[in-house]
């Protein structure tokens, strides 16, 4: 494979599962909102505090505006400048999905542009005003289509080991950053720490049913609630969910599920005979892998921030890498090729 081609397939893979998690996280936010007894400051800012997007949203409307639901929903969704927002994702999707129709499947190429097509017509428009709840459903099914697709149409070769290693990265920091979340959720004014003049007994993340909400509304952003409820028949504490959302094996979405599979996936890809190429992000996976094998043994929710910030850091320098080895295989068999792209 050329670089060019490698890269897109990377990106397909990031920006399809990135639409579906943004979509996700606002669906199940905008539930915690109505259901919670929060103040609106204390439900939306962390959403944009975890997009790593928060410096660019204040600077645009200001630090008032990340308590509004609206305005942080509209800039999560719409916005062209947002690199992170839906529209920004399923624009890059079907971008690198149009580069690249030649090693995708028909079908994946039809459902990625479906999806472009319909969320930037005025049909989608007149569905956000009303029903935004269902523009997020519509989202997160179309996006689910196409991944879906990819594992059932396309040959199982490198094409589609590096599209579905763009999902396992995108997915590993999308979940690391919902689970942080909840250190911002804690105490009801986005920074981690408990407001001095807050009544102790009112407390948001000191009372225990908000608590409970918090945790369920974190483990729905994560597709885990169902399968979180059947391993631990319905009992729900801060430590299970978040031991359930960092080390479940059998969760596809844990951190752990995603590091080895991607983990694999380098191997395969890079085999032992291009160490030399590929040897970078496997030796951060493998390290990253043993990390959080290690984590298992102390891990509590008040001390999981820090945690999170790791992997996140680490999941960023494994992506950088994997670019590199990309255009690094293509520099060996092919000088001539395209350069890889640079993209958000």
């Amino acid at each position: 494979m050329i670089s060019r081609v490698a890269d897109h397939c990377f990106w397909v893979g990031r920006y399809l599962d990135r639409a579906e998690s943004t979509a996700r996280l606002l669906q199940v936010t905008r539930s915690l909102a109505f259901d919670a007894e929060m103040p609106t400051q204390a439900v939306w800012r962390p959403v944009v505090t975890v997009s790593g997007q928060y410096s660019d949203f204040c600077e645009r409307f200001g630090d008032k505006a990340a308590g509004q639901g609206d305005a942080v929903q509209r800039y999560m969704t719409w916005a062209p400048e947002n690199a992170v927002s839906i529209k920004s994702s399923i624009w890059g999707a079907r971008e690198s999905a149009r580069s690249v129709r030649e090693v995708l499947s028909l079908d994946i190429w039809q459902a990625t542009n479906e999806l472009y097509l319909w969320f930037v017509s005025e049909e989608a428009q007149r569905t956000y005003a009303l029903d935004r709840d269902e523009i997020y459903r519509q989202i997160r099914r179309q996006t689910q289509l196409s991944l879906g697709l990819v594992r059932s149409t396309m040959l199982h070769d490198t094409p589609m080991d590096i599209l579905w290693l763009g999902v396992l990265l995108e997915r590993i920091g999308q979940t690391a950053r919902i689970l942080d979340m909840h250190h911002y959720l804690l105490d009801g004014n986005g920074n981690g720490k408990q407001k001095d003049d807050a009544p102790k007994e009112t407390a948001p993340g000191k009372h225990q049913i908000v608590q409970t909400a918090l945790w369920l509304s974190l483990l729905r952003t994560c597709s885990g609630f169902e399968a979180f409820m059947r391993v631990h028949k319905g009992r729900v504490t801060g430590t299970d969910a978040v031991e359930f959302l960092l080390f479940e094996e059998r969760f596809p979405r844990s951190l752990r599920y995603c590091v080895r599979s991607a983990l694999g996936l380098v191997r395969r890809i890079w085999p032992a005979e291009m160490a030399a190429i590929g040897g970078a992000p496997l030796a951060r996976l493998a390290a990253l892998d043993a990390w959080l094998g290690e984590r298992k043994k102390d891990v509590e929710p008040s001390s999981i921030h820090d945690l999170l910030t790791h992997v996140v850091d680490e999941t960023a320098l494994v992506c950088s890498e994997a670019r590199h080895a990309m255009s690094g295989a293509t520099a060996a068999s092919e000088p001539t090729a395209e350069g890889t792209q640079t993209q958000q």
